[in-house]
């Protein structure tokens, strides 16, 4: 299935693959099935004690955590009926147990806060990226940098390749909104796993909510992530979590013809 998360409507959001094997395939396969998707992510959910297991892949590699393909797998799962509209979908991953639940018109996740820690901005960040550092920071994913402003963030035109050899998942780049009904906008860039420029990511936001909501005094936030196709988060810090919501549309589904080994 391709599904658009983050979205309200087809052809917004951040696109993403869903596999729903019977088990778990081996790890070869679905890279290679996450490379010929080309998509940023591309998930795979199996049945797995009392939920399922759940992995991402980039058309390059595996990642720890991606929150618009955890967002698209529920929507999948409910909608293919391999779990039941009233219940929660159970995720066992590499980020720990997550869980996605149904609240009114949105999927709501509970992720890890990811925070990020006050650092010196890297060597040659600024001019590659186009824009002046007001703060920055690192977690165990991502540098998070804030700039100017809002037209600032819709103007970062970075260089891609000096980017990519930060040695990090990727780059937040974040500003108080001022306009419209977000809190915040970001963009999010990670060249470093084949994807420029992705268009929601819902893990950005474990690290932006705490952020900006040390700052703006409010743990209810929403995120705009000012990317082309654009994309809401509703985010909700509790404690060392943080709640993620959106919603998700079904572009495509199908059945594959090159199953995984052994099947």
């Amino acid at each position: 299935m391709q599904i658009d998360a983050f979205a309200d409507k087809p052809f917004t959001g951040n696109p993403a693959a869903v596999c729903l094997p019977d088990t778990e395939p081996p790890a070869d396969w679905m890279q290679r099935v996450a490379a010929e998707m080309n998509l940023s992510e591309t998930a795979f959910a199996w049945p797995s004690g009392d939920g399922f297991g759940l992995r991402w892949f980039t058309p390059v590699d595996e990642v720890d955590l991606c929150g618009h393909a955890t967002l698209a797998a529920a929507h999948a799962l409910w909608e293919t009926r391999r779990l039941g509209n009233d219940k929660p979908a159970i995720f066992q991953t590499r980020s720990g147990t997550l869980t996605a639940r149904q609240n009114d018109q949105l999927i709501e996740m509970d992720f890890p806060a990811e925070p990020a820690a006050e650092c010196a901005p890297p060597d040659d960040l600024a001019k590659p990226l186009g824009s002046e550092i007001l703060w920055c920071g690192q977690n165990r994913m991502d540098i998070l940098v804030q700039i100017a402003n809002e037209q600032a963030i819709c103007n970062l035109a970075p260089d891609l390749a000096r980017l990519a050899r930060l040695g990090t998942r990727g780059v937040i780049v974040t500003a108080i909104s001022e306009n419209g009904p977000a809190d915040f906008v970001s963009r999010f860039f990670c060249p470093s796993l084949g994807i420029d420029e992705d268009p929601v990511t819902g893990s950005a936001h474990c690290c932006l909510a705490p952020f900006w909501a040390e700052r703006i005094g409010c743990n209810e936030l929403v995120g705009f992530q000012a990317s082309r196709r654009g994309g809401f988060v509703r985010c909700t810090l509790a404690g060392d979590r943080v709640l993620l919501g959106g919603q998700a549309v079904t572009i495509l589904s199908g059945k594959m013809i090159a199953p995984p080994p052994g099947t």
